[in-house]
Order: structure tokens, then sequence, then C-alpha cells
């Protein structure tokens, strides 16, 4: 075979050599060398491969059927002959098929049915360093299926800007191969300030300027398809001098492949980030850069991953500008100015950190694995993220109560969709109805189509009757063709849109959204409890106006905040007792009524949170103190009485012992402490108490007492006593609470003759001596009395000798009799 000379070329021999001895390897090419299409190829007829096929991994579907087209071209062929590929809803291989390029769910549900990947000699994971959520998991599975099951399969990951020794390490220290590719200098061109007005506005008319300024076919970076047809609008009065040509995932192939392929006029190419390094476009020696992507992020008001606008990083930044420099010197215009450039992020996140990771834990547990660390992971899926993942399955009916998955939910994963999504179509088919619920999850997985404010027509029922009425009047092109294609996963394409009802609707609903069933706390307070544990109300945009039950399609707020609920369907408790009668077990309840301000009892059914049938019954004696406990830790300490001074000085000394004494086994008093730990100290003495009086009643100081042994106690009047013996022969009270040291106020003159301060802790902490007045107020605060006798006392008697006169004030403290008389009761005086 003979091919153009690509840069990639030069690591071909290495890379061979790398794979032949390793069962991984590690390519890093910038764009434009020629890997995608250069490498499978090159490797085809490797000696370790055996006559077994290539199967390669590509992110995106624009970028795996050109390159496919693009392979096939260079062997002469069809696509689907040697070189084939296979994307969502779109197959073109056959069984001369060698290479074949596949998108990253493809790649997923192939491992799951057939984990030791038959006939397939060698994975490639190209553009990983886009970290896409499910190249993660696809690498994170395959290498898997390679220690456990195939130890003769080879893998190979390919990246244009990745830090590649991570990856290297994470295949067992891979040999890594690089290749230089070709680059000419790009001059960067910034905005002097931050552009203000629409985004298409501000691309249009920087493409007016770069057209007058240069020379050679422009490349246009934008967000997305939207962005791309309204700029695309605003410069339809150029379409006679140069051609305006889109480049986005859902084009037709020809209209690809107009936009990649070099024409008679100069191009225009307005592109969202597929074309940053995925795609080759030949002629082009500008970059227009928005600096925006449409990056996929978990949307806590739908409760599933969606498409959110953020700013690039400087990575991709990067990638775009180097476009304009593969065939010459080149020219890139950054739409914001150069200070703001260093404070993008350095690479873009992956997706893993912070996606809605359902999908994964479904796809896990098909897999079979309990815990995702036993997997390889650049990036380990966060648990909490994990864990909710897996209680939203386990409402879906998913995963077991064991986080098994079900046969429910091996049928969900065989649909290339969010498990809420899933479940909704599989629902929709059961109950007769697939065509409306591949409405519904059209609409649910598109823009809402009523977002410019539309009034709505079916008041009180739905909010999605309005949507529906408005797809099915319209054909919007974007949840037309989701609606179609979901039709098409469930084999119904044939089945017709019949008139849609709130009932229906609702039912549906409730089913993929579970967790978000709500029933309002106070008729008419539109303000409702959800079955996931939150509080939300209900929008004044709502079209559903009223009813105790609802599902929350669409909910705004913040964690821990009450929500507002934009989009809702209103149910009956007659619906949701068909739906999840089973799992609404009659079960005993004891709390704190606070109106009646005693404890009470119930057995109640309920969804998640939210009590969907009760009924009252006697409060027990056993009842009485689990109540009151969770009254405590729901409200905290401040019920019971803390005013006791012997109190806090007892918690006092125990807290400074623990201080000190870290090892020494001492109890934590701290208010968190001392509510994690209720039942051992506290509720031995709830005897008896049914009421906040009795509550606050309770002695706590003999409760706490229970916290130390009788050991332990002699230690803490040892180490850390109630009092001290002064010169005297008073025994002082030691203050523990007043700061972070111990305090012995006394006056002064019952310390005459000490000089060494009183220590606490086996000599380890000296106490903060408080000299005070015959008054007792206060005269010195010192801890080195031999200092204080010496050169402070003459001050302090010069002044306070004729204040009081009747008290002892001699010129020689260390030899005077300490005492707490007047001069008068002195032996002698």
């Amino acid at each position: 075979m003979s091919f153009p000379e690509l840069p990639i070329a030069e690591a071909l021999p290495a890379l061979r050599a790398a794979l032949s001895a390793h069962d991984c390897a590690v390519l890093q090419a910038p764009p434009g060398a020629g890997k995608t299409t250069r490498v499978p190829l090159a490797l085809l007829d490797a000696p370790w491969l055996d006559g077994r096929s290539i199967l390669m991994l590509e992110p995106r579907r624009l970028a795996a059927t050109n390159a496919a087209r693009y392979m096939a071209r260079q062997l002469g062929e069809a696509v689907g002959a040697t070189v084939g590929y296979v994307i969502r809803y779109e197959r073109k291989i056959s069984r001369a098929t060698r290479v074949e390029v596949v998108t990253e769910g493809i790649l997923t549900r192939r491992l799951q049915s057939d984990p030791e990947l038959a006939g397939v000699g060698l994975v490639i994971f190209d553009e990983f360093h886009e970290r896409n959520l499910n190249s993660d998991l696809a690498l994170a599975l395959c290498r898997d299926a390679q220690q456990g099951l195939r130890e003769d399969l080879k893998i190979l990951v390919m990246s244009a800007t990745l830090d590649a020794e991570p990856v290297a390490r994470l295949l067992g220290d891979a040999p890594l191969v690089s290749s230089a590719g070709r680059a000419h200098p790009v001059e960067i061109r910034y905005l002097d300030r931050e552009p203000v007005g629409r985004l298409d506005e501000i691309v249009a008319a920087a493409v007016r300027r770069a057209l007058k300024e240069t020379s050679g076919d422009l490349l246009v970076f934008l967000p997305g398809a939207g962005e791309i047809r309204r700029c695309a609008a605003r410069l339809v009065d150029l379409t006679g001098a140069v051609d305006i040509r889109p480049l986005y995932g859902d084009l037709h192939f020809a209209e690809q492949e107009r936009a990649i392929l070099p024409g008679p006029r100069r191009r225009v190419v307005l592109a969202t980030n597929i074309a940053e390094t995925s795609l080759t476009i030949d002629g082009v020696a500008v970059v227009v850069d928005a600096g925006w992507e449409r990056r996929p992020r978990f949307d806590t008001a739908r409760g599933m991953t969606t498409l959110v606008l953020t700013r690039i990083s400087r990575a991709s930044a990067e990638q775009r500008a180097g476009r304009a420099g593969r065939l010459g010197p080149g020219i890139c215009y950054r739409l914001w100015p150069e200070g703001l450039h260093g404070a993008l992020l350095p690479f873009t996140p992956p997706e893993i950190r912070g996606a809605d990771l359902a999908s994964l834990a479904l796809d896990l547990a098909r897999w079979g694995v309990d815990d995702a660390n036993k997997l390889a992971w650049l990036d380990p899926p966060p648990a909490g993220h994990l864990a909710g993942a897996r209680a939203l399955l386990r409402l879906l009916g998913a995963l077991d109560a064991g986080d098994r998955i079900t046969p429910l939910g091996e049928a969900m994963a065989a649909l290339p969709l969010h498990p809420r999504l899933a479940r909704l179509l599989l629902a929709a088919r059961d109950s007769g109805c697939p065509a409306l619920g591949a409405d519904l999850a059209a609409l649910l997985s598109e823009r809402d189509l009523l977002s410019g404010g539309e009034p709505p027509r079916h008041a009180g029922e739905s909010d999605l009757l309005d949507r529906l009425e408005l797809l099915r009047r319209s054909g919007a092109e974007g949840v037309t063709r989701a609606a179609r294609q979901f039709r098409r996963l469930l084999g119904t394409e044939d089945s017709q849109s019949a008139p849609a009802d709130g009932e229906s609707v609702g039912r549906l609903l409730a089913v993929a959204f579970p967790d978000r069933i709500g029933r309002e706390r106070e008729a008419g307070s539109g303000r409702y409890r959800l079955s996931g544990g939150q509080g939300a109300r209900l929008s004044p945009r709502s079209s559903v106006k009223g009813g105790e039950w609802l599902v929350a399609v669409e909910l705004e707020g913040k964690p821990g905040a009450e929500g507002e609920i934009r989009l809702a369907s209103r149910l009956s408790r007659e619906w949701i007792e068909e739906l999840f009668g089973k799992a609404l077990d009659w079960r005993r309840e004891v709390e704190w009524e606070e109106s009646a301000g005693r404890v009470i009892a119930r057995e109640a059914r309920r969804l998640g949170a939210v009590i969907v049938q009760e009924r009252p019954v006697k409060a027990l004696p056993e009842d009485v103190t689990p109540a009151l406990l969770a009254l405590l830790r729901r409200q905290g300490l401040g019920l019971l009485d803390w005013s006791s001074p012997e109190l806090g000085q007892w918690r006092a000394r125990v807290m400074l012992l623990a201080r000190l004494r870290p090892q020494g086994g001492w109890p934590e008093l701290a208010d968190a402490a001392l509510l994690a730990t209720l039942e051992d100290w506290l509720a031995p003495h709830l005897s008896g108490v049914t009421t906040l009086a009795g509550l606050r009643r309770v002695a706590l100081l003999p409760a706490l007492h229970g916290l130390l042994s009788w050991e332990r106690a002699r230690t803490l009047d040892r180490l850390a006593p109630e009092r001290l013996e002064v010169p005297s022969g008073s025994r002082i009270r030691v203050d523990y609470q007043g700061s972070e040291r111990p305090v012995l106020a006394c006056k002064l003159q019952e310390l005459f003759g000490l000089a060494e301060t009183p220590r606490l802790v086996e000599g380890e902490l000296p106490v903060l001596i408080h000299l005070l007045s015959p008054a007792g107020r206060p005269l010195a605060v010192t801890d080195d009395l031999r200092s204080f006798w010496d050169r402070v006392y003459p001050e302090v008697k010069k002044e306070m000798k004729g204040r009081y006169p009747k008290h002892p004030w001699p010129d020689d403290p260390w030899n005077a009799v300490a005492t707490r008389l007047v001069k008068r009761r002195l032996p002698g005086g």
C-alpha cells in the first residue's frame, strides 16, 4: 500500500516495535500528524495481529465516519469493506472489515456483550486527551478484559495534548512513542477588551475583519449548532464572494464534505470544537476562536447530564490556533483580551469529575464490578457521586438492594440513553404508548421548546402537555429527530402519536423521576416535600396550579436550599400506589411532634421521604427515648440545661486533659462528639422523660460522669483538681473555663511566702494567678510569683496599704504569714 507522506510516518517503526513487545502503548502526536487515518492501516499487517481486526474508538460521530471514509479511499475501496464504522443508528461494516471505527457508547456495549472481544487483536483509543466519561470507562473495561480474559489483546492510546506519562503508568508502564508533527508559526491577535453583545454578532464582526486583513480559508470556532446557524445568517450577504460552510456533528454527510473539502472560492468554515483535533480541514490559514464550547455537565435541574456553555481551556486554545499553521504561517484571532488568557484553565477537566454517573454506574453493575476502584482509572469516579448514582438506579429498578443489576436494568443498559430516559421508554412500550414515551424522552433530552415564555394552554395538568402539542404542531428539528431515533430503539418506528393526556404523561414521568415525586406540605401552599428529601416550591411560571401530588421534572436550586420546580406534572395517590405499591410497606415511626410538644407514633407507608399513607398508633415507653435523642440531634444540645457551674468546670477539666494527653483515652466532650454518643451517656438517664421541660430537668453532670471509669475519675482529680490549697490553708477553686489556661484567683495576702507558681497535670501546666485585693478586685496577673514578689509587689504595697490599712502589707512578703484574716485577728495583732 502507498500512502501520502505524513509526519506520523517517522514514528510508525517505533510504534510497531512497541506493540510487538508490549500489550499496551501510548502514542503522542499533535493534530494533523496523521495518526487517526495512518496508524490503523500501518498496523494491519503486523504479525502479532494474526489476521484479527482493529477496533478504533473515536469520540465523535463525525470524526468516526470521516476517518473511515478517508482510510477506505486510501485503499481504493468503499466504506464497509476493509474499513468500516459503527455509530449510533448507523452501521457500515461487513465480514471483510478489519478496521472498525466506533464511537464511545458502541465500544462499551460491545465489551458488555462480548467481554473477550472475539476476533479483535487491537483496540485503539483516539483523541484520548478529550477525557470523555465514556472513553475513561471503555479504557477501564478494556484493560480489565485484557488482564482477565485476553492477554493477547493489544491496547493503543493516542492523544494530541494529554500529558502521556500518567496514561503510560496506568497501562503498566507502557512504552511512549512521540511524533513531532509539522507546524508553522501562528500569529495570535487578541481583542483589546472583553467583547459585549451577542456571541454571533461578535464572531460575525471578527470574520469580516479577518476576511479583509488576511488571505486563505477561515476556520471559525463556535460553541454549537445554534450559534453556527445564527452567525451564518449574519454573514449571508457575503455568499457571493465566499462560501459559508457549517460543520457540526448532526450535519448530513454531503454538507460535511462541503465543509471539509476545498472549493473554487474562499471558504469560511463555521465549526464546533469537532474541528479542534478530530478533523483535518485543508486550506485553512486563519482561525477565528470565539473561546467557548459546550461541555457535558451534570444538570441538577434535570437530573441528567446536559451540554453547558463554558470557556475553553488554554490547551484547547493552543490546538485551535495550531489549525492555522498546518500549511504555512497563519493567523489566529482570539476573541478575548490577552489578560484573560492566563485565567483560562490549563486543561479541560476530565468529564468524570463532575458528570452524572448514573450510566457509568449501570455499566459497572452490568460488568459485574461492585467496587469501581478495582478498575484502572486516570481519575476514579468520585465516591459520593457514584453512591448517589447507585441510589437513583435502585429507585429506577435497575439495581437491587445489593446493587446487583436486575433484568430491568439489563434492558435499560441495552438502550444508549440516560437511565431515566431508558426507564421512561421501556415503561411507555409496556404501557402501549411508545410514541408518547419517545416524544417525552426527546423533549427531556433537548433544549426546552418553550424557553421563550409562551403562556400555558393546559393549566393544571402538566407542563409537558404544551410542549408535546408544540412539538407535534411545529416539528422542532432536533426534538423530532431525537423522537424518531427513540422510536427506532424501541422497534416502534411506525407507531403514531396519539393525543396526550395528563395521566399518561404523569405516570411515565413518575417512573423516570421517582426521586422527585412531591407531596404538598399544606394545601394551597405550592410548597412540596420531594421523595428524595428536598424541599421545593412550584414556580409561578408552571402551568400546574395546585394539587397534593406532582412529579418535579425540572428543579432549580442549590443543594441544601429549597428549590424551584420549573416543569412538573400532576399525580394522584392512586397512581403512586399502582406504580410503586410493592415498595410501600407499613413501617412503625416515632418522632417528636413540635406542635404537640410530645412524642407521637404512627405507622406509615413512604416513598422515600414522602409519606403516602399513615395511621396513628399509641406511643410505647420504649418509643420515647429514641425520639428524644433524634430531637436532640436535630435541634442540638441547647435543649438540655448546661447552666450548672460545676458541670461546665467538669467538662472543661476533661477537655483540658484530652487536649494535653491525646493518647490518654479521655472522652471527647465537644458538642459533635456528645451528639454522636447520646445513647452511651444520656439515654440511661431519660427514663420517665416525655416532655421538653422534663428534658431540661435531667441532671447532666451525673450522666457525663458515666463516661469516666472510677480509676479515670481519680486521675482527673489528681491531674486537674477542682481546688488547690494555698499557703493560708484555704482551698481555692481553679477556673478551667475562663481561658486556655486554668486560672487561680486568690487574695494576695493568702499567698505570702509562696515562690513557685502552682502547676497542674504533673507539673506540665502552670496556672495563671489572678492576685486580688482584700475587696476581691484584680491587682495583677502572673504565672511567675517569684518575679512578682521581687519586682511588682513593692509598687502594689505602696498603692494599696493606705487603701486597705486593716490588712497586712509586710515589707518582706517572703517571710510573712499567709492569711485570709485582717491584722487585728492575726496572732499578736
